[in-house]
């Protein structure tokens, strides 16, 4: 069933476990993601690019994820989510296709703008006692893109408390993306993720905290997060390695891997699915749909 990002992240920080915020660019990796969360009776939330949105289509991504939970997974919760919104206009056009969730990243912007484009969206998705979910950033995730060397200033980058109260203060937003030393893609991480500066904002704040950049998060450091208060990780990278890497395999294999479309993807969508599960086995949230 679709339900409200909100919701299943209030529960989730209510609970002390964390969900899954799994990107999809078409109906394999969708498909994958729901089968997943059916299999393992987790919450799940689902979202979407405006760069998928350009290639999918925004109705029909959106529906195509709609009409699998309703149809497939009625009793699972499931969130539907605009991720990295970079424009006002993105947004409104996900909320008029149907989106109760949306994702307005300022990030890369100076606070005061950050702050004034934040509060526009979150006034235009709350109007009228709407109950549109909206999340901003506040500090900021690099990309490989952004750095060549992937050299990084950390501490330039990475969310002050204090500031992450102020903003939800003067914003109104449902839930914070931070920074801690997580990067995005293949960008190398701080050695150490500052833990201290993330306990600081859990201290400080009351709202459900995301955290991007999460598709790597092994070896503890997601336990530790959870513990320390982040209530959503962001996940792409994974899934598309997983399903990248087993067409890859397929197509160098010594077997002639056909034509049958439905029998290669489906071997992707398999391994996306296994890597999802395993993700929401370390996010502590199987069994809590």
């Amino acid at each position: 069933m679709i339900v409200s990002v909100k919701e299943i992240l209030e529960k989730a920080k209510a609970g002390g476990y964390a969900v899954g915020a799994f990107n999809t660019t078409n109906l394999e990796t969708t498909r994958a993601i729901v089968e997943a969360a059916k299999e393992t009776k987790s919450p799940v939330i689902i979202q979407v690019t405006e760069k998928t949105m350009e290639y999918a289509g925004g109705r029909m991504i959106f529906n195509i994820i709609k009409n699998d939970v309703e149809f497939y997974a009625p009793e699972i919760p499931v969130g539907i989510h605009l991720d990295h919104g970079a424009s006002f206009e993105i947004v409104e056009r996900a909320v008029e296709i149907g989106w109760d969730s949306v994702m307005y990243d300022g990030s890369r912007k100076e606070y005061a703008d950050n702050v004034s484009m934040t509060k526009k969206v979150v006034d235009f998705c709350h109007k009228n006692g709407g109950n549109i979910t909206v999340q901003g950033e506040l500090g900021s995730v690099p990309y490989l893109s952004e750095h060549k060397l992937a050299v990084v200033d950390w501490d330039a980058y990475m969310t002050d408390p204090e500031q992450a109260k102020d903003f939800i203060e003067k914003t109104g937003i449902d839930t914070l993306a931070v920074a801690i030393g997580n990067a995005h893609g293949f960008f190398t991480e701080r050695e150490v993720p500052d833990w201290a500066r993330l306990e600081k904002i859990r201290s400080l704040i009351e709202i459900p905290i995301v955290l991007h950049g999460a598709s790597d998060w092994e070896d503890g450091k997601a336990t530790k997060a959870i513990e320390l208060g982040v209530n959503c990780f962001n996940v792409d990278t994974n899934t598309r390695l997983a399903f990248v890497n087993t067409l890859s395999t397929i197509f160098k294999g010594d077997k002639d891997p056909g034509l049958d479309l439905r029998s290669i993807l489906g071997e992707a969508r398999e391994a996306v699915k296994e890597s999802v599960k395993r993700k929401m086995e370390l996010f502590g949230c199987v069994g809590k749909a």
